[in-house]
């Protein structure tokens, strides 16, 4: 089979056509284009808090790609909300499989040798995954801020799941993270010091 990069890359740029959060009103759609950045952005920034606040000797640039491409396969699958994806064990399992083999598909669409650069930079190890993930929570704990901010209720109950969710974690960097940076994401941009 002959492989067209071409195809993983006009893959990806279909991001911003996965819709975040289709079970809830949303004040402002979010993408899973915008989500990545953002996440991208958080990985990096904890990961600089790591290694300044707690001696950690992250890779902030591979944590900040691991961010951007941490939910790639939901080009293929959409996003499933998290009510569904984690109702049961065996919905969560299965899920995971068909999160697996949807990467696979994708990497699928590249050359062996390019398809092996993007599998090491997936390879994460146990506690850059744990910073991944937080990312991932924060990323979803500030919508949940801002859609409040608003006066949407509608994100009541899942600011307090994926408040307890963060907690849950124990990552330090994260706990950091709340309790010195997260208070800026409820100003409204005038509020915001220049």
């Amino acid at each position: 089979m002959k492989h067209h990069n071409g195809d993983f890359y006009a893959l990806l740029f279909q991001m911003k056509n996965i819709v975040r959060w289709g079970l809830m009103y949303n004040t402002r759609a979010e993408n899973l284009s915008e989500h990545s950045m953002e996440c991208a952005i958080l990985c990096h920034a904890l990961a600089l808090i790591g290694n300044r606040e707690f001696g950690k000797a992250y890779d902030p640039l591979r944590l900040l790609a691991a961010g951007l491409f941490h939910d790639m396969n939901e080009v293929l699958t959409g996003d499933l909300p998290t009510p569904v994806k984690y109702y049961n064990e065996s919905i969560k399992n299965s899920y995971k499989e068909i999160e697996r083999i949807s990467g696979e598909k994708m990497l699928s669409l590249l050359s062996e040798e390019t398809a092996r650069e993007y599998r090491a930079l997936l390879s994460l190890l146990p506690e850059e995954e744990r910073i991944v993930k937080g990312a991932d929570k924060l990323c979803a704990y500030i919508k949940c801020l801002q859609e409040l901010g608003r006066g949407n209720r509608e994100f009541s109950s899942a600011k307090t799941y994926n408040e307890a969710s963060l907690k849950a974690l124990g990552v330090p960097e994260v706990d950091y993270f709340m309790e010195h940076e997260l208070a800026s994401f409820t100003k409204n941009i005038d509020e915001v010091r220049l």
